[in-house]
């Protein structure tokens, strides 16, 4: 890869914004519906990430469906209160855009719920483009969905980063044939992306400047 980063994607939950109280809350509040004093908050931490789909598709095929909405019900009522914001993530967003840089969400969260805590923390204007769930037909770690992005920012995979939390968006990355960075601040820790060999690991989200050849 020769070319300067001139686009940047980011994953949304665990990685922009703070969710993962939200998540977990949801998912205990759900599963706990179903199979009640089954799960604890670390049974929880490997189910985030992945869509819904696959989580309670594995686990109820019968009801996947409505354990779905029994989650997203959950989550939106209670989003506002138990999302937060990163230290420094607003901050460097904010420097990235103002240095030209193309801006992209990749997540594999509804729609409705991506707007909802971007708008929550003063992001949503700052991006370009937005790819949820509800625009693919295979969620990351499949390409298709970074793929999209790019297409639709008019970027090339080896001009742009995949920055996220969690081994899905590494390895949705490299499928795509973009770098990637991998976030310190994952709530299933550094060495667990680090497995995946992400080309940089963010202590903190002003290190994205860097990356990229932005000056804070």
């Amino acid at each position: 890869m020769n070319k300067r980063i001139t686009t940047v994607l980011f994953d949304l939950d665990g990685t922009l914004i703070d969710t993962n109280e939200l998540i977990i809350t949801s998912f205990l509040h759900t599963l706990n519906h179903y199979y009640p004093d089954q799960y604890t908050r670390e049974d929880v931490l490997p189910f985030m990430g992945p869509p819904l789909s696959e989580t309670f598709g594995e686990l109820n095929p019968e009801n996947t469906e409505e354990m779905i909405q029994h989650y997203r019900d959950f989550n939106l009522t209670h989003h506002d209160d138990l999302v937060e914001e990163f230290e420094g993530a607003y901050e460097a967003v904010k420097g990235l855009k103002e240095a030209g840089i193309k801006l992209g969400i990749v997540s594999t969260k509804s729609r409705n719920g991506v707007i909802k805590g971007l708008k929550l923390m003063n992001l949503y204007d700052f991006f370009d483009v937005i790819v949820t769930l509800d625009e693919v037909n295979a969620p990351k770690p499949d390409p298709e969905p970074v793929l999209l992005a790019l297409s639709q920012l008019g970027s090339s995979p080896d001009e742009a980063i995949m920055v996220g939390d969690n081994h899905h968006d590494i390895l949705g990355g490299k499928n795509a044939g973009t770098l990637t960075a991998g976030v310190a601040w994952t709530a299933k820790g550094r060495e667990h992306l680090l497995q995946f060999e992400p080309d940089f690991i963010l202590d903190e989200m002003s290190d994205i400047l860097k990356v990229v050849g932005v000056n804070p």
